[in-house]
């Protein structure tokens, strides 16, 4: 025990003095996600002065009654920081972004199991801060569109779920997320 509370005084102590010189590595999650039962966490790291690689992913789960959802979502990202600092993870950016995302819906009285996975893509314009302690924060909104398909199994009929918000079409991507960089 001695020894894992060690190397991770360790860890931390490498972090918060990597962070000190500026870091060109970043991980952050999404608070608000949570409300809404899922996990969001995001790695980004600095390719040249101002401009950055950011990797997201999702998981979500929650049963209500007899459905049980579920699914995951993996977002890649190119920020350009053109404004403000105009330095990597500090200052305003405009993001490229893909997004592969894929759900599950199951009526564990019935068994029947609908799936729906979309691909899209689209851009945002961001602020995101960073700290000398190594704490930022990051706000961001854009346009994106996403192209889904449903697949029913069992005896499910895609007309009883209807797919929208985000899953196929326009929609708004927004976010605040908080994290730390090293």
């Amino acid at each position: 025990m001695k020894k894992v509370v060690l190397v991770m005084s360790l860890a931390v102590g490498f972090c918060i003095a990597k962070a000190q010189d500026g870091g060109s590595n970043a991980i952050k999650i999404n608070p608000l996600s949570l409300f809404l039962a899922t996990g969001n966490v995001s790695f980004e790291r600095a390719i040249t002065e101002n401009q950055t690689f950011q990797l997201g992913m999702f998981y979500s789960g929650v049963k209500i009654s007899d459905l049980k959802y579920s699914g995951f979502g993996i977002t890649p990202e190119y920020r350009f920081y053109v404004a403000g600092h105009r330095e990597a993870m500090n200052g305003v950016y405009v993001a490229p972004f893909l997004r592969y995302q894929n759900f599950k819906v199951k009526d564990t009285d019935t068994k029947d199991k609908v799936t729906f996975s979309s691909f899209g893509g689209g851009g945002l314009v961001g602020w995101e801060k960073s700290w000398d302690s190594g704490f930022l924060l990051d706000l961001f909104i854009g346009p994106s569109y996403n192209s889904g398909k449903v697949k029913e199994e069992g005896g499910a009929n895609e007309d009883n779920f209807k797919i929208s918000g985000g899953i196929d079409g326009f929609t708004l991507r927004t976010g605040l997320t908080l994290g730390f960089r090293f």
